[in-house]
């Protein structure tokens, strides 16, 4: 029997739809740890991770209110290869911290999941038993964030993501794909991993 439970990771490239699919598997009941949310709180309520922040980029990465300068702070790390590492290097070990807390509360559970961009950059999917990877073409991927976020432009959007993983370096760590094109029932696509994964654990 494996240790229960199973940390199952879902990542895919912005746009892809990983927001969505880890809504199905709350309905099912499973638990969901958004690594990406967590980060934007950490990164104004963790002391250690506000300081680091400070001393790294200045107090400017702050508002007065003490809430993140966003723009700011864009503007320092998303042209800036070794800022953006810097940035990185202080937010993914305190979000590991606080996903190993938040599992504390969920050992009852079959499997739980951690929802998160850049869990194959980060290196942190070595440290769940499996991961799902949402995937959706390019082309859909930019209408959808164009809508969702009135901010951004199609240059910006494509900038991002070329800046991402592609969707083959995700896949090749995957144990799953689940394709989010508009065409493919996504509800029959996480039922299927759902039920694989409940079998896997009664089973083993």
């Amino acid at each position: 029997m494996p240790n229960k439970p199973l940390k199952i990771g879902v990542t895919g490239g912005i746009g892809a739809g990983k927001s969505i699919v880890c809504k199905i598997f709350k309905i099912l009941g499973i638990p969901v740890y958004n690594a990406d949310e967590r980060a934007k709180v950490l990164m104004v309520q963790d002391k250690h991770v506000v300081e680091s922040i400070k001393r790294n980029f200045g107090d400017e990465a702050y508002l007065v209110n003490g809430k993140l300068n966003n723009i700011y702070l864009a503007n320092q790390v998303f042209k800036n290869e070794n800022k953006l590492k810097i940035i990185n290097a202080i937010v993914h070990p305190a979000v590991t911290i606080d996903f190993d807390n938040w599992l504390k509360n969920h050992e009852n559970k079959s499997y739980v999941i951690k929802e998160a961009a850049l869990l194959v950059e980060s290196g942190s999917y070595e440290f769940l038993d499996y991961l799902i990877t949402v995937t959706a073409p390019i082309d859909i991927r930019i209408a959808r964030i164009l809508t969702r976020d009135n901010h951004r432009t199609k240059e910006n959007i494509e900038e991002i993501i070329s800046k991402q993983l592609s969707d083959e370096e995700k896949i090749s760590k995957s144990k799953f794909i689940i394709t989010n094109d508009n065409h493919s029932l996504l509800i029959p696509e996480v039922l299927k991993i759902h039920e694989f994964l409940i079998s896997s654990i009664q089973t083993g």
